[in-house]
């Protein structure tokens, strides 16, 4: 089954694309809850992180280099917040796994 992610990556919805690589798409959320609002997303179909296994952690752990590249490039410098919702009791609703990168303004805790 193809996502609206998948369909992001395929070019076949369009949207604002701010870093792609030929392991990992970024681009802002069209629902933004902060300032900057941007998720990154594996382009190999993960459905979420209670699907990952061992030989994923080398992706996983770029896709945190990229996050941190990002909130470079965004201008982040008083910090961020990192979020990866998984099913949907833990607020996840596109099955591909993405991270979700949020700032701009002070982000209150517990988060809700």
């Amino acid at each position: 089954m193809s996502t609206i992610f998948q369909k992001i990556i395929d070019k076949q919805i369009p949207a604002d694309i701010v870093y792609e690589d030929d392991r990992c798409l970024a681009f802002r959320d069209i629902n933004p809850q902060a300032p900057t609002h941007v998720l990154v997303i594996p382009k190999r179909a993960i459905r979420s992180v209670a699907e990952l296994e061992a030989s994923d952690a080398d992706l996983i752990g770029y896709l945190f280099v990229v996050v941190r590249k990002i909130a470079e490039q965004e201008g982040l410098s008083n910090g961020y917040r990192t979020v990866i919702n998984s099913g949907r009791d833990g607020g996840q609703t596109v099955d591909h796994l993405h991270i979700h990168l949020l700032g701009g303004r002070g982000l209150a805790w517990p988060p809700g």
